[in-house]
């Protein structure tokens, strides 16, 4: 086997706000791989390198993909294990090309444009006004599960955006999850889960910063919403560590993004130990091009979990890999009629 990677910079068509700042642009990183003797069939994966939040953003990253494009015909994916998005990557690229190099990753139902996946409505942070705008559009399209991201704005205002919603939709009409990217300090979150209580969240993403599992255990203990931890997978590859993390803080859900969670098999690793504790999950992308969120969608099918998901729609880009992925309503799904376009991808 032979390999090549590229870079890539993904344009936002409307900046994001997340309580880390503004984004306007994402780099990630695209790997190819194809047998010597039929380089016309090839998989693709996308490396999707996460900058301050994936624990491989380090320096020597584009080394390592280099390295691991010159050892492909011999490379044991566990070796990446430390390297998350570059293991995301290679695996999915592997599956594809294995499955004939159709941006086939899980073959089944999904990819046969048979089945679709319930996922989330995201509401980007924002001032009050555009919040409110951006959940109206979620609602008319049909979303009947809407994540909200807080901790950017105040939270009196972010309060009485999820009052304005529950006065028109009760909880078995909307199902509301928030995420706090860890905005929350652990002296204050406790009071302010009380607050949001009033609002019938579903579960609240990581409420505090990762890496406080004390704190993070006391929380889960006494919360009045269920608590979803996500940052706090990140950087935790050790089998043992996994157990370690889950028996002490014992949350009520984990969130998955495979590319910053061990690829697929690190998920699937973490999805294991989790139900062996009673632990609920769900699946995210994580600002994935096309090409990543593909592979996310077509491994998240086949798991046939039953909540929405936290799956992007492919629609945050100005230039993203044209592909057959359709969001229809409050789903997303594959279209076997529709092409895929790689011609914007110029590889080393």
């Amino acid at each position: 086997m032979k390999a090549a990677y590229t870079r890539y910079i993904l344009d936002f068509k409307v900046p994001g706000g997340t309580s880390r700042g503004i984004l306007t642009q994402k780099e990630t990183w695209f790997v190819r791989i194809w047998h010597d003797e039929t380089p016309w069939i090839f998989g693709i994966g996308e490396c999707a390198l996460f900058r301050g939040l994936s624990a491989d953003d380090r320096p020597g990253y584009e080394e390592k993909l280099k390295e691991v494009c010159g050892q492909v015909d011999t490379l044991d994916t566990v070796s990446l294990r430390d390297w998350s998005s570059i293991r995301f990557g290679v695996e999915t690229a592997l599956l594809d090309l294995k499955n004939g190099g159709k941006r086939k990753i899980c073959p089944g139902a999904f990819y046969e444009g048979k089945q679709s996946i319930e996922i989330n409505g995201l509401i980007w942070m924002g001032d009050k006004e555009a919040m409110y705008s951006r959940i109206e559009e979620k609602l008319t399209a049909g979303f009947r599960c809407v994540k909200l991201k807080i901790g950017a704005i105040d939270f009196n205002s972010e309060l009485e955006l999820l009052k304005s919603i529950r006065s028109r939709y009760g909880k078995d009409e909307i199902e509301l999850r928030v995420d706090a990217n860890g905005a929350f300090l652990p002296s204050e979150a406790m009071s302010k889960l009380d607050r949001l209580s009033r609002y019938d969240i579903h579960s609240i993403e990581q409420p505090i910063r990762q890496g406080q599992w004390r704190e993070m255990e006391t929380l889960c203990r006494n919360t009045p919403i269920p608590i979803a931890l996500d940052e706090e997978l990140i950087g935790i590859n050790d089998p043992k560590l996994k157990e370690q993390m889950l028996d002490v803080i014992n949350p009520q859900y984990i969130i998955l993004k495979p590319a910053l969670a061990g690829g697929l098999s690190g998920s699937a690793e973490w999805i294991d130990k989790a139900e062996k504790r009673n632990i609920g999950w769900w699946i995210t992308s994580a600002l994935e091009s096309n090409v990543g969120l593909n592979a996310i969608a077509q491994w998240t099918a086949m798991l046939q979990s039953s909540i929405p998901q936290g799956l992007g729609t492919g629609q945050l880009y100005k230039n993203n890999i044209i592909s057959p992925l359709v969001q229809k309503g409050s789903t997303i799904q594959y279209d076997p009629s529709l092409s895929w376009d790689l011609s914007s991808l110029i590889w080393e």
